[in-house]
């Protein structure tokens, strides 16, 4: 079974976070919730999350690492000298890191923007200085998938979810994705 490691900092949107940790235990694959400093997380809007486990130096066993945005989760990555070292090594071993909403400036801290393109919320791309900004909703380039904001948090969980090898589109009919939305199916 594919493994994935959504990260949780203090400050964290909490919205994508858990709708990506949803939709990939949905999707049957393992992930986990992974508390950048603490085993309990209080995200951006006050709700706190008790974490699976707490980051260590390797995250090698998973086959997906996953950062959601907030202005202070972002910060708090981009600052934390072990995510960042863990970020460089998974790129340059080509594993599989995702990121949505501000969290790519943690990226761009890491060097894994370099020649590759992304998307960001709206107002983050002016705080990245690497990287080939686009204004696609998701945007997947080689190991790299990052998505815009809590608005796109299903169709990037549904992405990842793909990516990692799952049937997305099932999960997306059980969940009544199209239904709610006005988007046709990806498969």
């Amino acid at each position: 079974m594919k493994k994935a490691a959504v990260i949780f900092a203090e400050g964290c949107e909490e919205g994508e976070a858990l709708t990506i940790v949803d939709v990939l235990r949905r999707a049957e694959l393992h992930c986990d919730m992974v508390g950048l400093a603490s085993p309990e997380v209080t995200g951006a809007h006050d709700i706190t999350v008790r974490m699976d486990r707490v980051l260590d130096d390797d995250l090698q066993e998973y086959d997906m690492v996953i950062l959601p945005g907030g202005y202070g989760g972002a910060d708090a990555m981009r600052n934390h000298p072990g995510l960042q070292a863990i970020l460089r090594r998974r790129n340059e071993q080509n594993q599989l890191i995702a990121a949505i909403c501000a969290a790519p400036i943690a990226l761009d801290a890491a060097g894994v923007l370099e020649g590759k393109r992304f998307t960001c919320y709206p107002s983050t791309a002016e705080k990245i200085h690497s990287g080939i900004h686009c204004d696609d909703l998701i945007v997947t380039d080689g190991n790299l998938t990052t998505s815009q904001g809590p608005a796109t948090a299903y169709a990037f969980a549904y992405r990842l979810a793909k990516i990692l090898g799952a049937d997305a589109l099932s999960v997306q009919k059980r969940m009544a994705y199209f239904s709610a939305f006005d988007g046709e199916e990806e498969r």
